[in-house]
């Protein structure tokens, strides 16, 4: 099947006014809002909290590795969604393949529990 450059204008067309009300919303908030400067409002501010110390404290090196495999096993799984929509027209190869990414998805797990990598200190 051949596609015209004519199916691709409402994609264009989009993308174009999503770029224009950002862009426009920007420049408008910049002109129209408060330019009211004081130290009070100046100050870093979290969640109604007063900023104590210096915000550049150092994390351990195990809150990355947990969030990091947090996101490699999150995105592993989104992988299983499409192969169970499909389960039925992809038939035994489907499954065969589905068992292998599953193996190695554990196989992988393994080594991670192995190494302590889940354990928190």
């Amino acid at each position: 099947m051949q596609t015209n450059q004519i199916d691709y204008i409402p994609i264009v067309m989009q993308l174009l006014l999503a770029t224009g009300f950002v862009g426009t919303t920007i420049v408008i908030s910049g002109l129209l809002g408060p330019k009211r400067h004081s130290a009070n409002k100046d100050k870093n501010f979290e969640c109604g909290i007063e900023s104590v110390g210096n915000a550049r404290i150092p994390f351990s090196v195990k809150y990355f590795l947990v969030a990091i495999l947090f996101v490699l096993f999150d995105v592993e799984v989104i992988f299983m969604y499409p192969w169970a929509v499909n389960f039925r027209e992809m038939g035994w190869e489907g499954l065969a393949k589905m068992g292998i990414f599953m193996g190695l998805l554990v196989v992988g797990f393994y080594y991670v529990i192995k190494k302590r990598g889940l354990e928190w200190e």
